[in-house]
């Protein structure tokens, strides 16, 4: 055979594999099958591309990678889309991006500079600003959202010190884009996006990680679209930022040549920067202090086949968000649901319960029955951050590390009373009825 016939036909088993292992219906039995908070969808498609892509063995981010970014900044609507190993690792260039050297000095990012940021959520949305030098501002959480509360930005503000907003669209939730831009724009402030977990939500009709100068992405199996591990930035208009975050994202150099190019610029050895000799190879000057947080290719051949059923996966999240709803509509007695933003369409991550105060048991009891009866649940992340063990610390080894603007009872609420399960795309009608079961069963028996 030629090689071209030998690569087809070792595809084609590929795929008759991967339909016999992986494409089969879930045999559900409640109670013994696992019902997951989230995890991998998919088919014979990505299974052949992770194969296909192995094949060439570049294996490095390449063409497959190119294509992925255009891809994914097209759906988006974007300048830019620039590929990470992980949604942190975005989160942490995109933060970087803004204590470049290359922006003017009065916008620039410096330590001991402020940025206001949610107090309950995922750590790696504010661990970037500490990382950096910066001193993040804890705003409390609404509970009913779960979002940040924007009418406290303003107590939050300090002239001279504040300089950007950080923070997530909560389980799939926008926060209110309209004050938080309003916000930004009074005062020229950056505003980063932490969009990983709201892939495909809406905000007055317009996509989430498009209103924010920066935005984030990721790509771990529980959200909206996976490579395994994997996260990207958004460049939502300013192209100023390319240079920036590619060149924080590989190892800091100036260089902006591709992977196994060289000269793209056109004067490789025509640069005269820093304290180097006049004509040093412009690939190995360093502009910034940077990492190396490329994902392979072969991951970006796997998520540009779940790109083309991204739409599908978003809609069967906000239909499973709506039947988790319905289905324990009865039950507000006990437990209160999260309420989507004003102007929004969520693009949901999880569905919330909180346990109202009052009810006869507490989160803890109800997570513990949901887990004997094998049904994937989470509290939200690292619910007040400022409460986390590493926080604590940081108050103790460095005082005035971060600061608290007002009272965090909203994120103390969260963290006490709230947890989700799941509304992720390989969630059957069947594992969903079983859901609401088994969470009318427990509050039944009280």
């Amino acid at each position: 055979m030629t090689d071209k016939q030998t690569r087809e036909e070792i595809l084609r088993l590929t795929r008759l594999y991967a339909e016999e292992r992986h494409c089969g219906e879930v045999d559900f039995k409640p109670g013994v099958t696992p019902v997951p908070y989230a995890g991998r969808v998919f088919d014979a498609d990505e299974v052949e591309a992770a194969v296909g892509s192995s094949l060439d063995f570049w294996l490095t981010l390449g063409s497959e990678g190119e294509d992925f970014e255009r891809e994914f900044a097209r759906f988006l609507g974007v300048k830019r889309t620039i590929l990470v190993n992980s949604g942190s690792s975005a989160n942490l260039l995109a933060f970087s991006a803004l204590t470049s050297a290359k922006l003017p000095p009065e916008r620039r990012i410096v330590p001991g500079d402020e940025v206001l940021t949610a107090a309950a959520g995922f750590p790696t949305t504010v661990a970037p600003i500490l990382q950096n030098g910066a001193v993040p501002v804890f705003i409390d959480n609404d509970p009913a959202t779960l979002n940040a509360r924007p009418e406290l930005l303003e107590q939050a503000y300090a002239p001279g010190k504040t300089k950007a907003v950080m923070m997530a669209h909560t389980l799939g939730n926008p926060f209110d884009l309209g004050a938080v831009t309003a916000f930004c724009e009074k005062y020229g402030l950056w505003l980063i996006e932490d969009n990983c977990d709201a892939l495909g939500a809406l905000y007055n009709g317009r996509l989430t990680g498009t209103f924010g100068d920066l935005s984030t992405q990721s790509f771990y199996p529980p959200h909206h679209l996976t490579l395994g591990e994997g996260g990207a930035v958004n460049i939502a208009r300013d192209m100023k930022f390319k240079v920036l975050v590619e060149s924080f994202r590989d190892w800091g150099r100036d260089c902006w040549c591709a992977s196994g190019m060289d000269n793209t610029c056109g004067k490789r050895f025509g640069w005269k920067l820093g304290d180097l000799p006049e004509g040093y190879d412009h690939k190995y000057i360093y502009s910034h202090l940077g990492y190396n947080l490329k994902p392979l290719d072969l991951q970006a051949a796997i998520g540009r086949r779940q790109i083309v059923k991204l739409p599908r996966f978003i809609a069967a999240r906000r239909e499973n968000w709506e039947s988790l709803r319905r289905g324990l509509a009865h039950l507000e007695e006990y437990f209160a649901f999260q309420i989507p933003e004003r102007g929004s369409e969520p693009s949901w991550f999880g569905f919330m319960l909180r346990v109202k105060e009052g009810a006869p048991f507490d989160r803890t009891q109800l997570g513990r029955y949901l887990d004997e009866h094998r049904i994937g649940n989470r509290t939200l992340f690292g619910g007040n951050l400022v409460r986390q063990p590493a926080f604590t610390q940081l108050a103790l080894d460095r005082p005035g590390a971060f600061r608290v603007a007002g009272k965090l009872t909203g994120a103390d609420t969260i963290m006490n009373r709230v947890l989700f399960v799941g509304v992720y795309p390989g969630l059957t009608r069947k594992m969903l009825e079983y859901i609401v079961a088994t969470i009318d069963a427990f509050a039944g028996k009280f």
